[in-house]
């Protein structure tokens, strides 16, 4: 019986223990996989206690990626170079590897599930944390036109794209651009059309068009606010990220087991 788990904060929402059960199913693998809520200032001391169980590894969600980066002993290129780390395998010597496989999840469903082409388009993410670190090298190698990183704290967005090509610029409000190709929400405090009264980081409305494809990294029940904005402002089309959270899944289930799961059947039975 493999040991799993998710580990951030919050957690209780997360429906990842159901989509590595479905993907178990698929090769007749026996696993329980946990949701861990660990203390902000105690990352560290609860991974050490869930593989001290015997846990084969684990996946991290907000806030912990960049904490994950600093804890494991070896990195995969896409963990590297986004600094940032979502999944975490045991091997068999002991020794943590560290993993990014949202990128990749997010460009595997954005090109092959959507049917979106990322190719010469204008690209606006909202947000500059773990999440986006993770996405920006593989959207990168589908070669946009341009990413434009746009945050509250700009220098945070500045010293991300610092660390990517001249195609990666932070921008200010002021400097946006009109109605990208798309738009990518990864921002985890939430987002708010500008001037309402909601806590989260406000979305310069004229970056949202007719011919704006949408998207957000959380993935939930009911429509979230960003998506909402963008539906409101005419976008072509809007998507959540459950897609996203499913492709990432399917990569870190083949990471560990070897074994890359049809992801199709789980989207669908999700929706």
């Amino acid at each position: 019986m493999a040991l799993l788990a998710v580990v951030g904060s919050p957690v209780a929402h997360s429906i990842s223990p159901e989509i590595h059960q479905m993907f178990a199913a698929q090769y007749d693998i026996l696993l329980t996989y946990e949701k861990i809520e660990s203390p902000l200032l105690g990352f560290r001391e609860t991974v050490k206690a869930f593989l001290e169980q015997g846990a084969i590894g684990f996946n991290v969600t907000v806030p912990f990626k960049f904490e994950a980066f600093q804890l494991v002993d070896t990195l995969s290129r896409q963990a590297k170079r986004a600094r940032a780390v979502n999944t975490v395998k045991r091997n068999e010597s002991g020794l943590l590897e560290g993993y990014n496989t949202d990128g990749l999840g997010l460009v595997k469903d954005i090109t092959q599930n959507l049917g979106w082409s990322l190719a010469d388009k204008r690209v606006l993410i909202l947000g500059a944390g773990g999440a986006v670190s993770g996405i920006l090298e593989p959207i990168l190698n589908e070669d946009p036109d341009c990413i434009h990183i746009f945050n509250r704290t700009h220098s945070k967005a500045e010293m991300l794209a610092d660390q990517y090509s001249s195609k990666v610029q932070a921008l200010l409000q002021g400097d946006l651009l009109k109605n990208y190709d798309l738009v990518i929400s990864g921002s985890s405090a939430g987002l708010a059309a500008t001037g309402s009264a909601s806590t989260g980081m406000s979305i310069p409305l004229q970056v949202i068009g007719e011919n704006t494809f949408c998207y957000d990294l959380i993935y939930s029940k009911v429509e979230t606010p960003f998506l909402s904005v963008c539906r409101s402002r005419g976008a072509k089309e809007v998507v959540d990220g459950l897609g996203m959270l499913a492709e990432q899944a399917a990569l870190a289930f083949e990471i560990w087991f070897g074994d890359l799961p049809n992801t199709v059947p789980i989207i669908e039975k999700l929706r």
